[in-house]
């Protein structure tokens, strides 16, 4: 990427006292929801057997967890209710927007993907999360998402994607409002560094504010924090992670995590496993770009590890990390129990290591803060429409539209045609929304009418609907236009079928979709899980 550092001034320093990667006020990069599965096969004449064994320890390594964890009679049982009262839940989403993001669409074989916010919360609200984070002034403090990964896991399961979103991005939250108190935080008026989210009642403005931004439904979300990030990478155990020199992260000022590491590949754990996945003074150019790869490393090579060692085939390991997870995570209702985790842990487990690719949201700077580009714009595009971000996918069949409600007789469909085609560069193609409107009407759509009002700025067609015994019209609407079933879409800011012609629409009569890149964004700096050459660069100043 083409960034140039962060400038260090004042107001950064004393944002970065409550927010930093230091003892006396430390980002919290703690992490959440590590998922793996999947098998890699080996390359030589005994790759078989290899393969063979490691599938009798899966095996057997999910039969002892079910043993384990969902026992149904005497301390089976007992301890299973333990564990689900270990759990705790929060609302989903808080926002005033909660059908924005249109549900994923299935594919041609039914299937759906599955998306889910992972959010790193820096609070101090117990002593060991004071001692872990520092900052004294802000114990008991409302908390910030410093850390927020949307995973998402295709609907076929043969890959997952990881998009993270760097602390400081500066978006517009939605309007929330605190299940527990009932307060209402307005919409903000200006952008606001996206972890702000989390205090406004929760990690359900989290996952608000990721819509609205990204228009992706996320369907989950899992938070931890730095208590929760120490017991979960004890319970795991050493995770090997590379430096190419000796690094310690440690300012004359009292910033920095404390990380100190010789140069090489070391296994990390516990509290020093956290000081990695918080560690910014010391890679690359400090800022937390350097901070997201080196997360990505960490998870990408705990996945390798885990698959590759079948370290949880221990019934003790497997104990202990039960009881670690489901202490260390805050998850929405529909991941609140131990069941629904387990099926959702087997649902990871099917996904290939080396189909899962790690990314970040492509960025720029503006003054000390980031803000999305249009290369985001893209990558999130590409997480909606269900591509793989490794570019392997193979060519798949077109979903067909399904709906319970069929279409209405062309002659009776109601629709409203809007100009949606001016850009930042062009005025609105003036009549569109009339011609469009005749066109429909030419073909058999008689009660097409044209929007008056000024036209907006759309940069692509779509047939939106708000309820579901519309959905079927809409279709129907959109087959007579060739517009792709992909932009039918449902929505709550129209009250009926409603065709916004988009800038890719200015003239003719003819739709043409534009032709889809559906290659990753180089500057998404996709990272495969696969990949156990990567090394975090050291920055000179902080080593030893």
């Amino acid at each position: 990427m083409s960034l140039t550092p962060q400038n260090q001034n004042a107001q950064h320093e004393q944002h970065d006292r409550h927010q930093g990667d230091t003892p006396d006020g430390a980002s919290a990069e703690a992490r959440g929801g590590r998922h793996s599965g999947g098998r890699r096969g080996g390359k030589d004449g005994s790759g078989t057997d290899r393969r063979r064994r490691r599938r009798r320890v899966l095996r057997w390594s999910a039969s002892v967890l079910a043993l384990v964890i969902l026992g149904t009679a005497g301390a089976g049982y007992l301890y299973y209710r333990h564990l689900n009262d270990n759990i705790r839940k929060d609302d989903l989403n808080l926002g005033d927007e909660k059908d924005r993001a249109a549900k994923s669409k299935a594919n041609a074989a039914g299937q759906t993907p599955l998306n889910i916010l992972l959010i790193g919360s820096d609070a101090r609200n117990t002593e060991e999360n004071q001692e872990l984070g520092g900052a004294k002034e802000t114990f008991n403090g409302p908390p910030l998402a410093d850390v927020q990964m949307l995973l998402h896991v295709s609907a076929d399961r043969s890959n997952m994607s990881v998009v993270s979103m760097p602390r400081d991005t500066l978006v517009n939250i939605p309007k929330c409002t605190d299940p527990d108190t009932g307060e209402v935080y307005p919409a903000t008026t200006r952008r606001t560094m996206t972890n702000e989210s989390l205090r406004r009642g929760g990690p359900g403005c989290t996952v608000a504010t990721w819509e609205k931004l990204t228009d992706i439904h996320i369907d989950h979300f899992m938070m931890i924090d730095f208590s929760g990030v120490v017991s979960m990478a004890d319970a795991i155990g050493g995770v090997p992670v590379c430096v190419d020199a000796n690094v310690y992260s440690h300012t004359r000022d009292g910033h920095g995590s404390g990380l100190r590491l010789e140069e090489g590949t070391h296994p990390v754990k516990g509290k020093q496993a956290l000081q990695w996945l918080r560690t910014r003074y010391g890679f690359e150019d400090g800022s937390d770009l350097a901070r997201a790869k080196a997360q990505h490393m960490y998870m990408n090579s705990m996945v390798r590890e885990l698959r590759a060692s079948a370290k949880l085939s221990s019934p003790n390991k497997l104990r202990k990390l039960a009881e670690a997870a489901t202490k260390a995570i805050v998850v929405d209702p529909g991941l609140g129990s131990l069941s629904k985790m387990y099926d959702l842990a087997n649902e990871l487990q099917r996904v290939p290591t080396d189909r899962i690719t790690m990314t970040t949201m492509p960025n720029e700077y503006v003054g000390e803060r980031v803000q999305p580009t249009a290369d985001a714009d893209k990558l999130f595009r590409l997480v909606r429409d269900d591509v793989a971000l490794d570019g392997k996918d193979k060519k798949k069949p077109a979903a067909q539209p399904t709906t319970k409600d069929p279409a209405a007789p062309d002659a009776q469909i109601a629709v409203q045609v809007r100009n949606g085609t001016r850009t930042d560069t062009l005025a609105p193609a003036r009549g569109r929304a009339t011609a469009v409107a005749e066109l429909l009407a030419g073909k058999g759509f008689t009660q097409s009418v044209a929007d008056t009002s000024a036209a907006t700025a759309e940069k692509t067609t779509q047939v939106r609907y708000p309820s579901a015994d519309l959905e079927g019209d809409a279709q129907r609407v959109a087959k007579a236009l060739g517009i792709p079933a992909a932009a039918v879409v449902k929505s709550t800011e129209v009250s009926g079928v409603t065709l916004v012609v988009g800038a890719d629409w200015r003239e003719g009569t003819a739709y043409r979709a534009p032709k889809q890149d559906d290659r990753t964004p180089g500057t998404a700096q996709a990272m495969n899980a696969s990949d156990d050459t990567q090394c975090m660069h050291v920055n000179p100043d902080y080593t030893f």
